[in-house]
């Protein structure tokens, strides 16, 4: 992988985050705790999700047994989320932190393969990063019937209206 597709790595990220913020940015702090239904995470804890698995999926691309399985633990961390403002921080931390993973590693690391393990076992580092696009827009798009569910238009996520 030559240095300027790294760069695309970083690249490809921002636009991932553009794209969710741009189309969950109608909810606001009074969003927060709204869920569809007993049970479903609510919009803060949608928001803390996609923070978590960012993160996730920076750590486990480098650890030596690969992606952490402790699906309890996570889902105690996000549940504990109450705010969209909280949940949003988190979010901006977690992007700040793949940025610098992707710049932290040279591009042999990002060809290299992820530890044999039951998830991406044996992918190319990089892949990560599709797998990050596939969950945020699965989960965007899930925040964008919950702002219609509240009355809200959500914008398109690919440009400014």
């Amino acid at each position: 992988m030559k240095d300027y597709l790294v760069a695309d790595l970083a690249q490809d990220l921002d636009n991932i985050k553009e794209y969710f913020d741009r189309s969950t940015r109608s909810l606001t702090e009074e969003d927060s705790g709204f869920a569809p239904a007993e049970g479903a995470f609510t919009a803060a804890q949608h928001v803390a999700h996609v923070a978590q698995t960012v993160e996730w999926f920076f750590l486990g691309a480098f650890r030596p047994d690969g992606f952490s399985m402790d699906w309890e633990g996570m889902d105690r961390e996000v549940r504990a989320v109450k705010s969209l403002a909280e949940a949003r921080r988190w979010l901006e931390r977690a992007f700040a932190a793949g940025k610098a993973a992707i710049a932290a590693h040279e591009p042999s690391e990002w060809e290299s393969e992820l530890p044999p393990a039951p998830i991406m076992g044996g992918a190319p580092r990089f892949t990560i990063l599709g797998a990050i696009r596939d969950h945020t827009a699965h989960h965007r798009g899930a925040l964008a019937v919950y702002a219609r569910l509240r009355g809200k238009a959500p914008p398109m996520p690919y440009m400014e209206a």
